[in-house]
């Protein structure tokens, strides 16, 4: 019983399967693929842009500090020539609070430019892949074709061979009436006299 039930179970999935295989047109599968792609590409692409604007943002961060850390220390040198040195030492604080978000945004600015780059390279790659893809889309698509060509060409040529082999077999029972008919016409002619001799009596 149950290799009934697991034979019908294969037959179900062969069927299935073969429904699956008739349905599933390569060429609108390949068209769908780069769809997603260039789908991706565009969505890698925003990526990359909002990485490059946070590389730039935090570069003219940056700058600005490094900017503003000259700027206290060309005050504190000043104060110093005055003789203030108290206003020295304020503006070296302010200085040093400004060298501090120098040296976190160096590291920031490094690590943002490292991302860039390596999401840009990826991007290109992916561009590269899509155009690959593009390519091949014509060659499969052409194989596709011939092969479906070929599949016909099988068909049309099975059909040709079923109507020989038909032929072949009208051509056997013509040859077997053919000799039936000595013996039909024997026949005949026996019951003809069967049928004298009987009108005889």
């Amino acid at each position: 019983m149950a290799s009934l039930f697991k034979r019908i179970s294969d037959v179900i999935a062969a069927n299935l399967n073969d429904l699956v295989d008739r349905v599933e047109d390569p060429e609108r599968m390949i068209k769908q693929l780069i769809r997603e792609m260039e789908e991706n590409i565009s969505s890698a692409r925003e990526g990359v842009i909002d990485a490059v604007a946070s590389e730039k943002q935090l570069s003219k961060e940056l700058d600005s500090q490094r900017r503003q850390a000259s700027e206290w220390n060309e005050r504190a040198r000043r104060a110093l020539q005055a003789g203030n040195e108290a206003l020295a030492r304020e503006a070296l604080m302010r200085k040093k609070e400004h060298d501090s978000m120098v040296a976190h945004l160096e590291v920031s600015s490094e690590s943002a430019r490292r991302t860039s780059e390596r999401l840009k390279a990826q991007l290109r790659a992916l561009e590269m892949k899509l155009e690959e893809a593009r390519l091949k889309k014509g060659s499969l698509v052409a194989r596709q074709r011939a092969a479906q060509a070929r599949e016909q060409m099988d068909q049309v040529h099975d059909r040709f061979q079923t109507g020989l082999d038909l032929n072949n077999s009208f051509g056997r029972m013509a040859d077997k009436v053919g000799k039936w008919k000595p013996a039909w016409k024997r026949a005949m002619r026996c019951m003809a006299s069967i049928a004298r001799l009987s009108a005889n009596f």
